[in-house]
């Protein structure tokens, strides 16, 4: 199953080749490879593996869960003769852990991250009208300061830990372009002045050339305008208001993204000199406006009330990397037919993908990274590249509404009484808010917040259907600001010391989890239900607590799947519904009887 969609559906040019498929590969568990220069031979390498999916994976063809921190990659490319002459870019979606990159026997460069995607320029290296590339990964398993989320580091997936993923697992692919392109566009919508700020960014300075901007809408254009250019980058303001499209529109509110009407603009920019289009790259974006004020988080200037559902982004056949493009997809519609307008991704950069969906169907989307394990030096560094590569990716998608750079003090683990550890939570608010400042930032999802634009909380206490008591506690923790604030669910407390609630917006961001086994899968849940009546009424029973809640601005329920050895979801890991999906809608609606 080759994932053949284009892989970056931001930022579209015509000419690519898609390199994903069979690749020669091989373990090198003695680490002999470098010394013995793999990327100069072929007859090492013994099996072959099914690119984009892990070896851990059963669409890689290899399925085997043993640790193999080591891997190599290898490839013959057939060079299509439009590239020839060209800037040639090798693109990898992402590539968990650490990889070295050999075109031809010569090293192109590394990248240190394993979620985030990256892309070097090989035409130097290119000889003739064949190449051949060569990864070497390195994964290792058991460093905790490396940022792994969900990942296990054990020989075996336990608890809330998931089987390990090393080396490619998202689109790997080439693109032919001129001397001089756009290489980075930048969208910044402001809903209140009607105006969206462009800026595109070029490979190198260019001088003496021209930008054509051509904006559509619904298939109609809205303006064309053409700038000359000269430097690394161009910034212009475009006023939307002032065109006749949106003139007959009710107060220009039939243009803005929300998730029940998912407006997007088309963009095309293209790079001219004298006369011929040197470069041409397809974009959009969505004009919506995400702010707090009196409690609330407001989409375009209207409170909004978020009912989000924990997505972890796994696969029983695949892991992290979707099955397909259609499974992105998926996910997002069953996720709104069950009444939910959004998810948290939970420890996870999803595959750009699953955002253009996002943005195209009307999903709201909490974008978070994988945490490290411990707190250690070296992990600040690691992480913070990491969102310095997700802000540059990933920032011009609408439907992502907040960031969550910590999840329930991991990797942060004294972080309620470590001034250190509270330094660099509020190092990366502060690092996030300064590369964007539309979107809320969550300083440490669960507890022990620092300095946070939402005071996100994770209540697991509503005991099982005969747990009376259990749950009134529940119902009280949830009823006012006071109670909430002083709950400690996990014998946590909400802010850390020296924090304290200073007006933000209170959601309740991790709660439910009810276990039902549905098929064959055994696994847990935060409690337990042997039949459909009981999980519906069970599940009506926990959102009844947040409906009464007199102070909460929205919710995210765990979770949409099951995962592995968590059988807590709402479909099972192959995604089949465990009830009526109506149901689960009427009860999400605050409707059901």
């Amino acid at each position: 199953m080759i994932r053949e969609e284009y892989p970056r559906p931001q930022h579209v040019r015509d000419e690519w080749l898609n390199l994903n498929g069979e690749w020669s590969f091989c373990f090198d568990d003695d680490d002999t490879g470098v010394k013995d220069k793999w990327y100069k031979t072929d007859n090492l390498f013994d099996q072959t593996i099914q690119v984009p999916y892990v070896y851990q994976s059963r669409l890689s063809g290899i399925n085997d869960q043993k640790n193999h921190e080591i891997v190599w990659y290898k490839r013959q490319v057939d060079v299509p003769e439009s590239f020839i002459g060209k800037e040639v870019l090798l693109h990898f979606g992402a590539v968990d852990y650490i990889c070295d990159i050999y075109v031809n026997g010569q090293k192109v460069g590394s990248h240190k991250g394993g979620h985030t995607s990256f892309s070097f320029s090989i035409s130097p290296f290119i000889d003739s009208e064949k190449l051949i590339v060569t990864l070497r990964v390195f994964d290792p398993r058991k460093e905790e300061s490396i940022p792994r989320g969900k990942q296990t580091w054990e020989d075996k997936p336990h608890s809330i830990w998931y089987t390990n993923s090393t080396g490619i697992w998202q689109t790997v692919w080439m693109e032919a372009l001129s001397d001089r392109y756009v290489s980075a566009m930048r969208f910044t919508p402001d809903i209140d002045k009607g105006q969206v700020s462009c800026k595109s960014s070029f490979n190198k300075p260019v001088t003496g050339c021209e930008l054509d901007y051509s904006i559509s809408f619904k298939g109609e254009q809205v303006l064309k305008s053409r700038f000359e250019v000269t430097g690394t980058s161009h910034n212009v303001v475009f006023d939307l208001h002032q065109r006749s499209i949106f003139r007959t529109s009710h107060h220009h509110n039939g243009w803005h993204w929300t998730p029940e009407d998912p407006n997007l603009f088309d963009i095309e920019v293209s790079l001219i000199d004298q006369g011929n289009t040197i470069d041409k790259v397809s974009s959009y974006f969505g004009m919506r406006k995400v702010h707090t004020e009196n409690g609330q988080v407001y989409l375009n200037n209207k409170p909004y009330y978020q009912k989000l559902v924990l997505d972890q982004g796994y696969w029983p056949e695949s892991l992290m990397t979707a099955p397909s493009d259609d499974a992105l997809k998926h996910d997002i519609l069953i996720s709104k037919e069950m009444g939910f307008n959004g998810c948290r991704k939970h420890q996870k950069v999803e595959d750009p993908r699953f955002l253009y969906w996002a943005d195209q169907l009307g999903y709201l989307v909490w974008g978070e990274s994988a945490s490290a394990h411990f707190f250690d030096e070296s992990a600040v560094p690691l992480v913070t590249n990491e969102w310095i590569e997700i802000l540059e990716r990933d920032y011009n998608h609408p439907s992502i509404v907040a960031w969550v750079p910590f999840n329930e003090s991991w990797g942060i683990n004294d972080v309620g009484r470590d001034s250190q550890q509270q330094h660099y939570t509020l190092a990366l608010y502060h690092l996030i808010h300064s590369l964007d400042e539309t979107r809320p930032v969550i300083s440490n999802d669960g507890w022990e917040m620092t300095v946070t634009d939402l005071s996100t909380v994770h209540h697991y206490g509503h005991g099982e259907m005969d747990e009376k008591e259990k749950y009134e506690r529940f119902k009280l923790d949830l009823k006012t600001k006071e109670a909430i604030l002083a709950s400690n669910s996990a014998d946590r407390s909400i802010y850390a010391n020296g924090f304290s609630h200073q007006g933000e917006p209170i959601l309740l961001t991790e709660f439910g989890g009810i276990g039902y086994k549905k098929d064959d899968q055994d696994g847990w849940g935060y409690s337990s239900v042997d039949n459909d009546d009981e999980f519906v009424s069970e599940y009506s029973r926990v959102l009844n607590a947040v409906y009464e809640s007199d102070i909460l601005a929205g919710y995210c329920y765990t979770q949409l799947y099951d995962v592995e050895q968590e059988i807590n979801g709402l479909l099972t890991y192959n995604r089949d519904p465990k009830v009526s999906v109506e149901k689960i809608r009427e009860i999400n609606e605050n409707d059901y009887m």
